[in-house]
């Protein structure tokens, strides 16, 4: 073929779309990623610190005896979820910003650029249920780790520790009687159509319409007006739970549990205790939190604590059943000597946490505002507060503010990711202003 010929045809492939493979074949090697990347940036630093070989001892079995599709890799998932944690992400952005980012790739174990997605987000949400909580722990547990070895973190600030609590919010809306009638009959009206159960009348049109002019009635300050708006949709909601009871002779446990959603959210009264705020999130809880501008808030409380000197997040745990705070503090010292393997001997609390009874023995607690302390004491005391920037940090940044997981599982697999995420935070600084110290460790 002449050369003229030859190129002519080499134009036609390229403008079709074709490229050549990388390979052998192509004569081109990929290059590696430790190559072309800055060895000093953070990231590398952070990938060569984290013992990557526990987590393969830990979670490098998942094989079932029918067998099925090979697992991914195990430094993958907990890479994707550190990766997740640090720069506050969704499943499906960390994924596709994942092919985006060559740091990204080394810091889950890639040698050479990949130009796919390494996973399904849902491979994320389904690693997550088979580790559980705690397998997730375990992922703090190792940043703790690291960043003791990397003397970032010394073992003897661990022995004054700082406790509070917070409320970790559900993504739920805000909880009107009328949204909530409105959104159980559409549950309900749902499950009876996959079960074809013909209904006598779903009030698709009539609730929409009621509860538009409920929050108009109720913007516009008109309280009867709302108030009879709300009645109607109480009343369909009645009418399609009845109608389903009547129609479905064998209910299946799934239509049961959310029949049983909908008669509580039917039968509560605003006086009533323990009510149900959500239809797809039964476990959230109504907390009271004293601030002006959000009297209330849904969702369940997280305890705290964190080292009074420098800040590391050495425990963190959602409780659910709006406990008082001081029974919290035992908890959340036990956890931060399981972690660290340190055991606190002060805990330095604000005045939430008052009263004796919860008071661990072997552990001095000092309550702000209830005595008066001297010397370093009283300095550390007086730097308790430095505890709420950690906690505005941790909803601002790593998604312990609103919470999109599942379930009550959930509600803790995202306080200790957020915990992962603000330590790796931490660890990600100390790597830019402590380059010699991380060479040394490596050595």
């Amino acid at each position: 073929m002449p050369e003229s010929e030859a190129k002519e045809a080499k134009a036609g492939e390229m403008s079709r779309g074709f490229r050549p493979k990388l390979g052998a074949s192509s004569g081109h090697n990929r290059v590696l990623l430790q190559e072309q990347l800055n060895l000093d940036h953070p990231l590398v630093k952070l990938s060569q610190a984290i013992e990557w070989q526990e987590f393969e001892a830990e979670f490098g079995n998942p094989m079932s005896r029918e067998g099925g599709r090979p697992a991914l890799r195990t430094r993958l998932m907990v890479g994707l979820h550190y990766l997740k944690a640090l720069y506050n992400e969704s499943d499906e952005s960390v994924v596709a910003k994942w092919v985006e980012n060559p740091y990204w790739q080394y810091f889950c174990g890639a040698e050479t650029f990949e130009h796919e997605f390494p996973c399904h987000p849902t491979s994320l949400v389904k690693w997550r249920q088979r580790v559980g909580v705690e397998g997730v722990e375990k992922l703090l547990q190792q940043v703790l780790r690291s960043a003791t070895v990397q003397q970032a973190l010394q073992p003897c600030e661990i022995e004054r520790v700082t406790v509070d609590t917070t409320v970790q919010e559900k993504a739920i809306a805000f909880p009107t009687d009328a949204r909530l009638y409105e959104k159980a009959r559409r549950a309900l009206v749902r499950v009876a159509r996959q079960h074809q159960v013909k209904l006598r009348q779903s009030y698709v049109r009539l609730g929409k319409q009621a509860l538009f002019w409920q929050s108009r009635y109720a913007s516009a300050r008109q309280a009867k007006r709302a108030k009879a708006q709300t009645r109607k949709l109480r009343t369909y909601l009645g009418r399609v739970v009845r109608d389903i009871e009547r129609k479905m002779s064998d209910i299946p446990q799934a239509v049961q549990s959310l029949l049983e959603i909908a008669k509580r959210i039917y039968q509560q009264q605003p006086k009533d205790t323990g009510k149900l705020y959500s239809v797809h999130a039964p476990e959230v809880e109504c907390i009271a939190t004293g601030k002006v501008h959000k009297r209330y808030e849904f969702g369940c409380k997280v305890v705290l604590a964190t080292t009074a000197a420098s800040n590391w997040i050495v425990g963190i745990d959602a409780v659910h059943g709006n406990p008082y705070d001081g029974a919290t503090l035992k908890g959340a010292l036990a956890q931060a000597e399981k972690l660290t393997a340190v055991k606190p001997k002060q805990a330095f609390v604000d005045k939430g946490f008052r009263g004796t009874t919860h008071h661990p023995l072997e552990v001095e607690v000092f309550v702000a505002g209830t005595r008066k302390l001297t010397g370093a004491l009283k300095r550390c005391l007086k730097r308790r507060s430095a505890i709420e920037p950690v906690i505005g940090h941790s909803k601002q940044d790593h998604a312990l503010g609103r919470n999109y997981l599942q379930g009550q599982i959930g509600d803790r697999i995202n306080a200790y990711l957020a915990g992962c995420g603000f330590n790796l935070r931490k660890l990600f600084r100390f790597f830019l202003t402590h380059p010699l110290i991380h060479s040394q460790a490596i050595a």
